[in-house]
């Protein structure tokens, strides 16, 4: 036996199905072709607004991943950065111990 699952509809999609069936009512269309065309158009309301639900929330989860990745590369730049600053030396410490050194051979030798 087939199982027949009663869909409940918002108010705001029962009011809308029914304004654009009488809407579109024929005039010698019956009261129960009227309800038939309002199921079918409430059926149709409550699915596409099941399509946009869907598709605002698969935006939304865009939009994090993507606030996620840049918050995750600012703090990937900040990091290098800090490391970089922190491991680069100044420009005067080589050249100072070269002529620390040459000064330290210069004098060694004059002594001998």
């Amino acid at each position: 036996m087939p199982t027949e699952s009663k869909q409940t509809y918002s108010p705001e999609v029962i009011q809308e199905a029914a304004q654009l069936a009488k809407k579109v009512k024929a005039p010698q269309q019956t009261k129960e072709q009227t309800k038939i065309i309002e199921q079918g158009i409430r059926k149709g309301l409550a699915q596409y607004k099941k399509q946009q639900k869907a598709q605002a929330r698969d935006q939304d989860k865009q939009r994090k991943k993507q606030l996620k990745r840049k918050e995750l590369e600012d703090t990937h730049d900040m990091r290098a950065d800090a490391d970089t600053q922190r491991h680069a030396l100044p420009a005067w410490l080589p050249w100072s111990l070269l002529l620390v050194s040459w000064v330290g051979f210069v004098s060694y030798v004059l002594t001998i």
